[in-house]
């Protein structure tokens, strides 16, 4: 008798409770769905209207995107910086790889001085990839 008890305190031992494990994953996924748009956005940009789309011809490794607040303030690829710091990073990163191309997203309501100083930092350091982005048509129905 002894032996048949031992067995089945054995038997409830080996089962495991995975309900705790399941509301883990569940609040994970909805901390995961709500942060990740948060972490993507970058400076608020009214982008000027024109412009066709984008072909496909440069591999996006290549690119650097910066952006131009109407304020004047500067981002390169989403992260916040100077203008001295932008264009130290864009001659380092062009020697480095020489197919770089700069994206400049400014804003339509910002000074064309801070568009100019980008321009030209980066003409200065042999940089003459670039485009400058904007907000494509939209389609006609």
């Amino acid at each position: 008798m002894r032996r048949f008890s031992q067995r089945s305190s054995l038997v409830t031992l080996s089962e495991i409770n995975i309900t705790p494990l399941l509301d883990l994953a569940f609040v994970l996924l909805i901390i995961f769905v709500i942060t990740t748009p948060l972490l993507e956005q970058s400076l608020q940009l009214k982008l000027p209207p024109g412009g066709n789309p984008d072909k496909p011809v440069v591999e996006k490794k290549d690119v650097r995107t910066v952006e131009i607040s109407p304020q004047g303030k500067y981002s390169l690829d989403k992260r916040p910086i100077s203008l001295q710091q932008l264009v130290e990073e864009l001659k380092r990163d062009y020697k480095f790889n020489d197919k770089l191309v700069v994206d400049i997203r400014a804003d339509q309501n910002g000074l064309n001085k801070d568009l100019y100083a980008v321009i030209d930092g980066s003409q200065k350091n042999g940089i003459t990839r670039y485009r400058l982005r904007t907000e494509a048509p939209k389609p006609r129905t």
